[in-house]
């Protein structure tokens, strides 16, 4: 490759014997190479290893345009943006070409009459494989001109052209993407008489301009991207351009919690400015579930999906929180604990759309539920069902439930210095036992993980309602929990007793 980027002249190319293969042909052809020495196509791509990829890699071997059809946060746009490196790394076109003319067949006006005039002295340029690839997001004012081209009545007037005449176009962006690979994003959005105009490119592989007798032939793969049209109330696509798409395919969310975990630690900014940051697995966990929580909720709708981005956002906002607290402490490690989790609310309620329930209850309420549930599940993925072990005569949590008999209280604040923070989890008497029964292959040797198992035991009690939890002044408060039912009643009789003196 290196020796054919110093040829400069369309007779130079010839005489090397190169051979222009159709964008379809030329992808095909490095996807088959790919496999063969067994390189990842889409390196980076998680969870679609047995679903999503094997079906792009039979559209693109069946040289199909296709669609990648699925819900918001499916990686949808960042697959497409890697479809470039199928292509060969560098292309040669007739120099300063408008649409990338093929060297021995171009088709615009200006190329073929340069290759009429000068023959094989006519020089040519390479191009990399980035600069073949077009995207356009497709919003309601695309226009035809935008995607296709129009006449340009300055061009026509400056060069006393007829508007039938092809050096009087102005191309859009897919011609100006020729012999390359153009995506549109958010298809059904693109009004339906901008679809039409989209047939003779997918079913000719030509484009017209306006009523004017010009056809150009051009060489693009098409891609495109959309939510399901039950979800999108905005547009649908049409089906006469669904049945020119060779290829759906559907993408969705991880479908095990090891794939979401594995996605939000390759993508979540992670490492801070050289501090040491220590993470107890079990958080990652929870953040993850809450996901999966929020994608089955009644609260949330469900045509709308749970982004991928809501984990991501989450788990940097919890490290982010204890990063605030290092800094305030002046502590060399990030530990993040479990009262950080409820700090970042404000990552997940930017991202769940609600329906009509769900409004009601509020967003930070419904947030703040899928968390609970979250660490609920958590919880009950190591620990024992705290009433079936009850039944069993087996308590194991008593210790800890007796503890908080009467008025005694702990309160648990994300500001604690981390000093404070093991003082208070260390005085209630069973719960470093039950760190050390159950969690102890997770905590390890790390001594600030044992704090955060701690924690994570008391709100799991509270998430299965053996322990109540107030929360003052962003400061978690457990105590016993039927003190807190029968204070509740009394508050109750108290307002019905209030009522009565008024009437």
């Amino acid at each position: 490759m290196n020796k054919l980027l110093s040829i400069k002249t369309i007779g130079a190319l010839r005489e090397t014997g190169y051979e222009v293969l159709s964008v379809k042909d030329e992808i095909r052809k490095n996807m088959l190479a790919m496999l063969k020495d067994g390189k990842s196509v889409f390196s980076g791509i998680i969870g679609y290893e047995n679903t999503v990829i094997p079906e792009i890699i039979n559209a693109i071997l069946s040289r199909h345009d296709f669609i990648l059809l699925g819900l918001r946060g499916q990686a949808k746009s960042r697959i497409l943006r890697m479809l470039p490196g199928l292509l060969d790394e560098y292309m040669p076109i007739i120099k300063d070409s408008e649409i990338n003319d093929n060297p021995f067949k171009p088709i615009s006006k200006a190329a073929v009459d340069m290759v009429r005039e000068h023959g094989d002295e006519v020089e040519i340029e390479w191009i990399h494989r980035e600069q073949r690839y077009g995207e356009k997001l497709a919003t309601p004012d695309v226009t035809i001109a935008d995607l296709i081209g129009d006449i340009d009545p300055i061009k026509a007037a400056v060069h006393r052209l007829h508007y039938a005449h092809e050096g009087v176009i102005h191309y859009g962006i897919i011609p100006r993407t020729n012999r390359g690979i153009f995506a549109i994003n958010e298809l059904p959005d693109l009004q339906p008489r901008i679809q039409v105009g989209l047939f003779n490119l997918m079913q000719e592989k030509d484009i017209q301009i306006r009523g004017f007798p010009i056809r150009i032939p051009i060489d693009v793969l098409m891609v495109y991207s959309a939510n399901p049209e039950d979800y999108t109330n905005r547009g649908n696509i049409i089906t006469p351009l669904k049945d020119r798409i060779g290829s759906q395919i559907l993408t969705h969310y991880p479908l095990h919690l090891e794939t979401s975990m594995a996605i939000t630690a390759q993508e979540a900014w992670i490492n801070r400015d050289g501090k040491t940051v220590k993470i107890f697995p079990i958080l990652r966990e929870i953040v993850e579930q809450t996901a999966i929580e929020a994608r089955r909720s009644e609260f949330v709708d469900q045509k709308s999906g749970v982004s991928a981005r809501m984990t991501i956002s989450s788990l940097e906002n919890v490290i982010s929180n204890a990063e605030r607290r290092s800094a305030i402490h002046s502590s060399n490690e990030i530990v993040p604990r479990v009262c950080d989790l409820f700090t970042a609310l404000s990552a997940i309620t930017g991202k769940i759309e609600l329906v009509y329930e769900g409004e009601q209850e509020g967003v930070t309420n419904v947030a703040k539920g899928l968390l609970g549930k979250a660490v609920k599940q958590t919880f009950l993925n190591y620990l024992p069902e705290p009433y079936k072990s009850m039944k069993k005569h087996e308590n194991h949590f008593e210790k800890v439930v007796a503890y908080f008999k009467g008025d005694r209280v702990i309160d648990i604040s994300d500001q604690l210095s981390d000093a404070d923070y093991h003082h208070r989890l260390q005085s209630i008497p069973g719960l470093e036992a039950l760190v050390d029964k159950f969690l102890s292959e997770l905590v390890g040797e790390h001594a600030a993980f044992r704090d955060v198992a701690m924690e994570f035991i008391l709100e799991g009690l509270h998430q299965n309602s053996l322990l109540s939890k107030d929360e003052l002044e962003k400061t978690n408060v457990y105590g016993d929990m039927l003190k807190s039912m029968f204070s509740g009643l009394e508050d109750d009789n108290d307002d019905e007793d209030d009522d009565l003196f008024t009437r």
